[in-house]
């Protein structure tokens, strides 16, 4: 392990230092993780996180894989041997709040993150080496020497030159000690021809049937193949990928805003039930939750659309509606949402699980405006909105919840 850690090192001063260097910071098993930061007890332990309520594991500790347990099985087939885990039900908002800490931190030291998903984020280390005095190596320890200590959550750094080789070297970077591994031109080949090409980013099971039809089956043997042969059997995105694992940067750290296609807040019940009530408890839950985020994206929505989901079936029933004028505020969403639950909704038939999807968003900077909207009421809804946030920002999430009528329709 020291000798491969050395060679590591050592390997990537032979890296072009013209080139731009790239990070993949990658939270470990960043569900646990998070549950392990605010219940310390649990370090160390065998603990295992779930979807839902309990339906299946999303998220293991070390520990909870030396018990054997495999990633995706559900509940229910947990051998009395496995049942020693520690086994705690998903909570997303905890999760959404850590990864905010954590990219918090990473920002603090690069002017361009851009966050991939909720517990990883490319970082761009170009020139830094110079400005913290570090080579490669030293700075990635101290990137997760810092988010150990501020945040209290583990990770693991791969870093290189593309994209796809710092995604590589950050899977990598979990098996060995210390946590970083780098990937330069001193042993790029030997990283490539010791993975396969399900280890690459980007290759999914039909790319990998097809690749290894003709005989490609590590990633070295893919960067041999001719840019013609590539665009051909698999199209651009295979040229992409050969010159990224090349050392080629094709796509760049982008840290610009991105408006989402939408906003999804589902979950399934604790219980199975057709109570009206308590499925529009649940929806004003996801209603305020996604209003939340609009907001701190600084959005309005115009598609608002309701899921509900039956127990035995696995049947969805959807229903969605386009508004004309765009709104982030709960009480104006559950209207819609409640109306649209009416045209789905079935007192004979038992849920298991509800959600509100918000899509078709445009800036609060850019809203248009009606010539007959009450601008007076639009005020009342802001400020409301803006007391809410702050109230929640202070004393915690859902201090404050929205109402509703009582159902008539049964």
């Amino acid at each position: 392990m020291k000798e491969e850690l050395e060679f590591n090192q050592n390997a990537f001063d032979n890296i072009d230092m013209g080139k731009s260097i790239i990070a993949l910071v990658d939270c470990d098993s960043f569900f646990v993780s998070c549950e392990q930061k605010v219940n310390p007890e649990l370090k160390g332990k065998p603990v295992c996180v779930l979807s839902g309520h309990g339906q299946c594991v999303i998220s293991r500790s070390k520990e909870a894989k030396k018990l054997g347990i495999p990633m995706g099985i559900p509940t229910f087939k947990l051998t009395k041997e496995m049942k020693k885990a520690t086994l705690i039900a998903a909570s997303q908002d905890l999760y959404s709040e850590i990864s905010n800490q954590v990219m918090a931190v990473l920002k603090s030291l690069s002017p361009k993150v851009e966050i991939y998903s909720i517990d990883e984020a490319f970082v761009d280390l170009t020139g830094l080496s110079r400005l913290y005095k570090k080579n490669y190596y030293e700075l990635a320890q101290m990137i997760r020497e810092l988010v150990l200590k501020k945040v209290d959550i583990p990770v693991s750094i791969g870093v290189s030159s593309s994209k796809s080789l710092a995604k590589l070297a950050s899977d990598k970077a979990k098996n060995i000690q210390g946590g970083v591994f780098l990937i330069g031109a001193g042993k790029l080949n030997y990283v490539l021809k010791n993975t396969s090409i399900d280890e690459i980013w980007g290759i999914g099971r039909n790319l990998s049937k097809l690749l290894r039809q003709n005989g490609i089956l590590t990633a070295y043997e893919l960067v041999q193949k001719s840019d013609s042969w590539l665009d051909k059997q698999v199209g651009i995105r295979g040229i992409e990928m050969k010159h990224e694992l090349l050392g080629e940067m094709v796509s760049v750290v982008d840290d610009s805003f991105k408006i989402p296609k939408s906003i999804q807040k589902t979950s399934a019940f604790g219980i199975f039930t057709s109570d009206i009530e308590f499925i529009k408890n649940q929806l004003n839950y996801h209603i305020h939750s996604a209003c939340k985020k609009m907001r701190r994206l600084d959005l309005k929505c115009s598609g608002i659309g309701v899921m509900l989901r039956t127990k035995i079936e696995f049947k969805v029933y959807y229903e969605k509606i386009t508004i004309p004028s765009p709104t982030c505020y709960e009480w104006e969403i559950s209207d819609i949402v409640f109306s649209l639950l009416e045209k789905i909704y079935n007192p004979n038939i038992i849920y298991r699980s509800s959600g509100v999807i918000l899509d078709e968003f445009s800036p609060n900077s850019g809203e248009q405006m009606f010539l007959f909207s009450d601008s007076e009421k639009k005020q009342k809804s802001e400020r409301l909105a803006q007391c809410i946030d702050k109230l929640e920002n202070k004393f915690g999430k859902n201090i404050i919840q929205t109402g509703f009528i009582k159902s008539d329709f049964r």
